[in-house]
């Protein structure tokens, strides 16, 4: 996929289409893995669900209830459970008490006879764009199923609401899950997507913004007169005028695609220490 993809939005039924015809020809259908961090009842999650069933066999492992905002953490504390539950558009699913990072492994290690051909996390209600990555349940499931060598995605759409509008999220979803089949991603690393409200213009391969979110805890007082604090704040964005981040993207009403590492080395910082002399 190039740089900037100038989507067509056809209908949702067409673009199935075309994928049941990419697909025809695989000997076996892949086995893909969706989960998120908005909870088992999710619109976002049955969106997706919906999308990758044209592309193979699902199985659905969600939290319970809503892990925004957990990131990368696993439960260390008290046992966990997969338990079955109703099926979304009729594949297996289960809800887990613990973390998105925790079903993840769960299925790795003991849900699943095999280990999926891919992992896809969302589609989350909320961007996780710029240094949100690092706080995102859904971008933590997708790093854990990249950490397993599994091409693995996380996809968020940029609106809150409960019942926000996938329509044209789906669209980019399609396209950019058919991408992936036909070019793979290397090893250890995974795809964080954002898809603005909408119909998107194209998709855009971007970097992540340079930001971060200034905190103010505000301070109140609870019905028995105790003092507690709610996590409020803003965003800062410190390159406003760069042109190729996944914040210009979306504010500019393109889908971005930034590639994640699990690599965290700071390599700029590496080749200064090694001028310390220790």
């Amino acid at each position: 996929m190039p740089a900037y993809f100038s989507l067509f939005l056809f209908p949702f039924q067409i673009l199935t289409i075309f994928v049941f015809h990419s697909i025809k020809s695989m000997s076996e259908k892949p086995l893909i893995l969706v989960t998120n961090d908005d909870g088992i009842h999710a619109k976002g999650l049955r969106e997706l669900v919906d999308v990758m069933q044209f592309f193979g066999d699902v199985i659905v492992i969600s939290s319970e209830v809503s892990m925004s905002g957990k990131a990368c953490g696993i439960t260390v504390d008290q046992p966990l459970r997969a338990t079955p539950v109703e099926e979304i558009h009729g594949v297996p699913t289960y809800k887990c008490n613990g973390t998105p990072v925790d079903s993840v492994k769960l299925s790795f290690n003991n849900l699943l006879d095999k280990t999926p051909d891919y992992v896809v996390s969302g589609i989350n209600h909320g961007a996780n764009t710029s240094i949100s990555v690092i706080y995102s349940g859904t971008m933590g499931a997708a790093i854990e199923g990249s950490l397993h060598g599994v091409p693995s995605i996380g996809f968020s759409l940029d609106d809150f609401g409960p019942d926000a509008d996938f329509s044209k999220a789906k669209l980019i979803v399609a396209r950019i899950f058919q991408s992936v089949i036909e070019n793979g991603i290397p090893e250890f690393s995974c795809l964080n997507v954002n898809i603005p409200t909408g119909k998107p213009k194209g998709i855009k391969i971007c970097r992540q913004a340079h930001g971060k979110w200034v905190e103010e805890f505000e301070k109140r007082t609870d019905p028995h007169g105790r003092e507690y604090h709610w996590l409020a704040g803003y965003f800062k964005n410190f390159e406003e005028d760069s042109v190729e981040t996944d914040l210009h993207a979306l504010k500019n009403n393109f889908a971005s695609v930034v590639p994640v590492s699990v690599d965290m080395t700071c390599y700029k910082t590496l080749d200064h220490l090694k001028k310390w002399e220790l």
